[in-house]
């Protein structure tokens, strides 16, 4: 059974080759209406030829325009959908880089602050004495401050416009990532003959929702260390949720009969998992830190594992 694309090129070419007939139709009933015999009739025969000729290459010239302009489109929104979450993250970067920055220097002016006060008393003593380290003490440690956290910030915001183009890079090399990794159901492809097809879809994600949100309810660890082994492999089962609906984006743009709209619907969801995926990673070393004795009990018991066992309560 042919894929979703094939199945549409398919019917643009059936529609395309209607038209072709038609218009021929047309030129073949135009030229038949029209009067003449021999070498007169002959000529006006082989310019309407002529005619058609030119006609049939000036459509094709303009479908063949038109297909390029529309694959042009396609990819330009594939690409926007593919790098849309590493510009998110940059521009986040990019803005923490900023607030550390704004940060940095209401700190000079705090520090600055006292020394100038102090400044009011040695500029005047410097300018009498010649010397220029006393002039304008809190002036020269502000700036020195401040040229430290603007050349911090610069080097911060090179990494992460270097790091953005670098995933931009990765992505424009892999356009095919989804169709290598994901193994797709057989698609169905609605016929001209009338029959409305059976969908049966290998995709179920609310069955598989609905297998975790039980598991979960259900769940008895045989320890603690086995709910901190979980803990660690949160971040990349959420990740993998995420991309549940990064690919259900990329393909309702790409192959789906959808609007826009609809994979920018799935394109927030997976940004909202992300977020979900970055608090799991803040989680993994939250319980680390404040159940550090009780890990330390498993994973480097004193005298072995059996020892330790005598602080259980």
């Amino acid at each position: 059974m042919p894929s979703r694309s094939a199945a549409r090129q398919q019917t643009t070419a059936a529609r395309r080759a209607v038209a072709d007939a038609r218009r021929g139709a047309r030129a073949a009933a135009r030229a038949a209406k029209a009067p003449g015999q021999g070498r007169a009739g002959r000529a006006r025969g082989w310019a309407a030829g002529k005619t058609a000729a030119g006609v049939r290459a000036l459509v094709n010239k303009a479908r063949a325009a038109r297909d390029r302009h529309t694959q042009d489109q396609v990819a330009a929104k594939r690409a926007q959908v593919r790098k849309a979450p590493a510009r998110r993250k940059a521009r986040w970067g990019l803005l923490k880089s900023a607030a550390r920055f704004q940060g940095r220097r209401l700190l000079a002016a705090l520090l600055a602050l006292p020394v100038g006060v102090l400044g009011c008393l040695t500029t005047p003593l410097g300018r009498k004495l010649g010397w220029k380290w006393l002039q304008h003490p809190g002036r020269r440690l502000y700036r020195g401050l401040m040229r430290s956290a603007q050349e911090a910030r610069a080097e911060r915001d090179e990494q992460i416009r270097a790091r953005l183009a670098a995933e931009e890079a990765e992505a424009e090399r892999d356009p095919d990532e989804i169709g290598d990794r994901v193994e797709r159901p057989a698609p169905v492809i609605p016929t001209n003959d009338g029959q409305e097809a059976i969908h049966v879809s290998g995709f179920k994600f609310e069955e598989a929702a609905a297998e975790m949100e039980n598991a979960a309810r259900t769940y008895e660890p045989d320890g603690n260390m086995e709910v901190l082994a979980m803990i660690d492999n949160l971040p990349t089962a959420l990740l993998s949720i995420a991309n549940t609906f990064r690919i259900l984006a990329e393909r309702s743009d790409e192959e789906f009969a959808f609007e826009k709209e609809v994979a920018a619907g799935f394109d927030d969801i997976h940004q909202t998992l992300i977020n979900a995926v970055d608090a799991a990673e803040t989680l993994v070393p939250l319980f680390r830190s404040v159940h550090a004795q009780d890990i330390a009990r498993h994973e480097d018991p004193r005298n072995g594992t059996e020892a330790e066992k005598g602080w259980n309560v």
